[in-house]
């Protein structure tokens, strides 16, 4: 019996062994001028599975830059004011993210500039990424993603102000490539130049309680752009077509570029829409075979509820 007991309690405890152990791998990584690592590139580096990176807030604010490499990462920014600034890595991003399942909280990005014109405060090629009370100002793009089938990018409480620009090509808000979901929730985009607010290639996108407005002087083309198509959920968003829009047409466009996404559902609920042009924009426009139901939006100013497959509820 005794034996018995050993051996059935052999398992628990080696569960419980390395349960105790695991955190004890992961390690908490400091950075600033006062630190023993005293760059956002030496943190990097130094950075390995499952680590915590705290960054220190520098006066003027960083002008550094990172490529992340490592999987299962935390980056944060300690107290307030910790801003990365102008310098770019690899002529992409100021942060670019090759590792998996990072979480990016408490840090502004701002002035990403790159060569090809299409750089971004953020440049997401690893699989699932998340980013929580952050703030993108005047860069190219805000978060620029690759194609990552079965990433997850999931972004909250986050500011976009500024971004957007088409010389030669189009950078956006956020432009997210052929991933599994895009969820974004209580964010802020606003005065967008050129470019959309939101352009997402991913299968499905979610679009939750977020404030999307051109404002009097943004010169976006659309609120959201959906070019290829995929699920699209809005719900409880405040959206604005802005008098200095570029594109008078359209609001939220669906399908434009092609369909190449399965469209399970196109469901856009309580959402509050003005069109502040002299002219009429349709607030969805709808290039997929899917029909689109519209339930309990307010529409404000000449507007177009839908144009294509759809319903107005």
């Amino acid at each position: 019996m005794l034996r018995l007991i050993r051996v059935a309690l052999a398992p628990l405890m080696l569960i419980a062994t390395t349960a105790i152990l695991a955190p004890a791998f992961a390690k908490t990584i400091s950075v600033g001028p006062d630190r023993q690592i005293k760059t956002l590139g030496d943190a990097a580096k130094a950075a390995a599975d499952g680590d915590t990176v705290e960054i220190d807030p520098v006066k003027g604010g960083w002008f550094d830059c990172a490529t992340w490499n490592a999987n299962n990462l935390t980056i944060v920014g300690k107290g307030d004011g910790v801003i990365i600034t102008d310098k770019t890595c690899g002529g992409k991003a100021l942060f670019i993210t090759h590792g998996n399942d990072i979480t990016i909280r408490n840090i502004t990005f701002q002035r990403a500039r790159v060569p090809d014109k299409n750089g971004a405060g953020i440049r997401a090629e690893g699989a699932n990424l998340r980013v929580e009370h952050a703030r993108f100002i005047n860069n190219e793009n805000g978060i620029l993603s690759g194609v990552s089938p079965q990433s997850t990018i999931a972004i909250y409480d986050s500011e976009f102000t500024g971004n957007g620009k088409c010389d030669p090509s189009c950078a956006h808000g956020v432009y997210i490539g052929a991933i599994a979901l895009l969820h974004i929730e209580r964010c802020v985009f606003k005065d967008t130049h050129q470019g959309h607010h939101v352009k997402s290639r991913a299968k499905r996108t979610e679009l939750i309680g977020n404030t999307i407005e051109d404002g009097p002087t943004g010169t976006a083309s659309y609120l959201v752009d959906i070019p290829n198509g995929g699920a699209l959920v809005m719900r409880d968003n405040t959206l604005e077509k802005g008098p200095e829009s570029e594109n008078h047409s359209t609001a939220v466009s669906i399908g434009e570029e092609g369909i190449e996404n399965p469209t399970g559902e196109i469901t856009v609920a309580n959402n509050k829409f003005t069109n502040d042009l002299s002219v009429e924009t349709i607030f969805v426009r709808n290039g997929t075979a899917t029909e689109a139901k519209l339930t309990g939006n307010t529409l404000k100013g000449k507007v177009k509820p839908v144009d294509g497959d759809g319903s107005v509820h």
